[in-house]
């Protein structure tokens, strides 16, 4: 089932044709669904259509590659079942809302209960199929092939099924907007909708300083303080060393036996001489 589709109404509608259709024609469905068999498919005026490759068998004198028309429908609902449907979905703010940004809540099936009626198919009752090969059965492998199609589709376009059940898209976000719930929210969305403002660069923008014209460059770079003519020398310490002899001979960080202070007076003295007066 998760080959054809992904999502929760994909996948009941597949259920449902899985549910009155034999095994061995469904299996050879999903391979004409799988396998490019399905050509011009299309959903027109609540009902899906195709033109299917049929097979080349010379032993029922079929010496050259058929076409087959396949339809299905699916059983509408009444304007006046819809009015009802929607005043029921127009009373849960998550319904309305998922609903006016294209997205089907999960438990939406709840608003068509309440008349009798399911939004997806769940049994034979609801799907009237034709096609136009030769085999008995109905459902053929080319209208379980058609279903297995739909399926996917119906993962990318959810309301697709609403199509079917007789109220396009836009029917549904007029219908709603209509509504008190709906009215209010679409005017929520509509004051939330911010204008971009292109850019020509990603980065931050270095913020211009005024700098006062009448500056010179030597003030500029001298600064306005005079330095001293005059730098006294640095004072020589008393103590050679003083940073390293603060820590001790054995500082916590230390592990060997001999001390650090004689370690690192004998390796600044090589420092110094370059190593001359040791070799």
């Amino acid at each position: 089932m998760g080959e054809f589709s992904r999502t929760w109404w994909g996948q009941k509608f597949i259920t449902a044709i899985e549910s009155f259709t034999d095994a061995a024609r469904l299996g050879r469905g999903r391979s004409y669904a799988r396998g490019g068999k399905i050509l011009e498919f299309a959903v027109n005026q609540g009902k899906i259509e195709a033109t299917i490759r049929g097979s080349v068998n010379p032993y029922f004198g079929v010496y050259t590659e058929p076409r087959y028309q396949t339809v299905v429908k699916i059983k509408p609902i009444a304007k006046k079942d819809w009015l009802k449907i929607i005043q029921s979905m127009a009373k849960n703010a998550s319904f309305v809302s998922k609903l006016l940004l294209n997205e089907v809540p999960e438990n939406i099936e709840s608003s068509f209960r309440e008349v009798s009626k399911n939004l997806l198919p769940y049994s034979k009752e609801d799907f009237h199929t034709s096609c136009s090969c030769p085999d008995y059965s109905n459902p053929c492998k080319h209208i379980a092939g058609l279903c297995y199609r739909f399926a996917s589709e119906l993962d990318e376009d959810p309301f697709l099924i609403f199509e079917l059940r007789g109220l396009t898209q836009e029917q549904l976000h007029q219908e709603l907007a209509k509504t008190t719930l709906g009215s209010a929210l679409i005017t929520g969305l509509k004051t939330q909708e911010l204008t971009p403002t292109p850019i020509t660069s990603y980065y931050t923008r270095p913020k211009k300083n005024q700098f006062n014209s009448a500056t010179s460059l030597k003030e500029f770079w001298q600064g306005k303080s005079i330095t001293p003519p005059t730098i006294d020398e640095a004072r020589e310490t008393n103590i050679s060393g003083i940073l390293v002899k603060k820590a001790g001979d054995f500082p916590e960080f230390w592990h060997q036996d001999i001390s650090f202070i004689a370690t690192m007076e004998e390796f600044y003295q090589r420092v110094k001489t370059k190593n001359r007066d040791v070799f």
